[in-house]
């Protein structure tokens, strides 16, 4: 990637300015270079932002220039079954993108500039739909916020939302990266008594049992389906199972580890032409496997809440920054990202 300089478009009717403060580094953003031949390019890549609105449409009400926002790519449009259906996660988001005819929102001599889930937060500002942000309380440090509009609420959602892990409960999250150990802190705040995390960076499992992991299991040392079953308290099995990374083989072992009318989730991307295989056998105890799509999120409901977690102490957001970077250190950002040498790096602007 190359830093260079871009057009911003003026807003248009309900388009926001933000001047980008903070944004974390997530793999999704490293899936973009490394599948890069799928997707168009150039393109501004980033999309776990915090700022501040610079300016506005003339139709904006929500927010005014000044405000603290977070910015999330799920923009919902408010009118298409889904977000009437109250899924707004599964909004196909057309109705918040500019539309082929309108200029676009970021241009270089005249060359559209794509940006990453419409958002582009590896910039200094980004021009956004209004139903794209979520306003925060001037409290709530930038660097910490950014890390909620995607990492945080895929993995807290996953466990709050998708699945909603009950008290007294039993769990396993496979893969504690970012979006891991965000579920790990979902299970904990919703009461389960065990959370087991499955890595294979002696440094992340660690970073789990910081956050709340109340047992690990090493998959570089021991197959991790029998070490899950080794450390568990419920008949060798776990009640809530998670997969953070897009492995299948991870997803299958994630299955495996299920009791009886156990649920997996899966929260990790894959590649398109990757499948699963699953015993059908263990389908007839009444195990699940569904998906999770950005944490089954309200993120106008969800983030201001998880603002209050983290301000009463209760969700960990300074152990999960590993590292802070200039944007023109952003390369080596992704390169920290593909040497599982963090949990989350975030880049923070002058």
């Amino acid at each position: 990637m190359t830093i260079e300089d871009v057009e911003v478009d003026r807003p248009l009717a309900h388009e926001v300015v933000v001047r980008t403060v903070a944004t974390g580094v997530c793999h999704s953003d490293v899936h973009h270079v490394e599948w890069a031949d799928n997707i168009d390019i150039p393109r501004i890549l980033g999309h776990e932002p915090a700022g501040i609105v610079e300016s506005v449409g003339e139709l904006v009400t929500y927010v005014k220039p000044g405000d603290h926002v977070i910015a999330c790519l799920s923009a919902f449009c408010g009118t298409c079954e889904f977000c009437l259906r109250g899924k707004p996660n599964l909004c196909d988001k057309t109705r918040t993108a500019r539309r082929p005819d309108e200029p676009p929102r970021v241009s270089r001599q005249g060359e559209r500039i794509n940006t990453l889930a419409n958002v582009g937060s590896f910039a200094e500002q980004m021009l956004l739909h209004e139903n794209g942000i979520v306003k925060v309380r001037n409290d709530m440090p930038f660097e910490q916020a950014a890390l909620l509009g995607c990492g945080v609420i895929t993995g807290m959602g996953a466990a709050l939302r998708t699945a909603a892990v009950k008290p007294n409960s039993t769990v396993a999250v496979f893969g504690a990266g970012g979006v891991g150990l965000s579920a790990i802190q979902g299970a904990r705040i919703a009461g389960a008594r065990q959370v087991i995390a499955v890595d294979v960076s002696e440094t992340k499992l660690q970073k789990a049992r910081e956050l709340g992991a109340t047992d690990t299991v090493d998959a570089s040392q021991e197959d991790p389906i029998e070490g899950v079953r080794r450390v568990s308290w419920d008949d060798g099995g776990v009640d809530y199972s998670f997969e953070a990374i897009g492995v299948p083989s991870v997803i299958e072992q994630a299955f495996e580890v299920l009791r009886p009318g156990g649920v997996c989730t899966v929260i990790g991307i894959a590649r398109d032409e990757e499948r699963v295989t699953l015993n059908p056998r263990l389908l007839l105890g009444e195990r699940k496997l569904q998906g999770s799509s950005m944490g089954s999120n309200r993120f106008r409901v969800d983030l201001p809440h998880y603002i209050d977690l983290y301000l009463q102490g209760r969700l960990l957001l300074d152990e999960m920054i590993s590292c802070r970077y200039r944007l023109d250190q952003v390369n080596e950002a992704f390169d920290a990202v593909l040497n599982r040498s963090v949990a989350r790096g975030v880049i923070v602007f002058d």
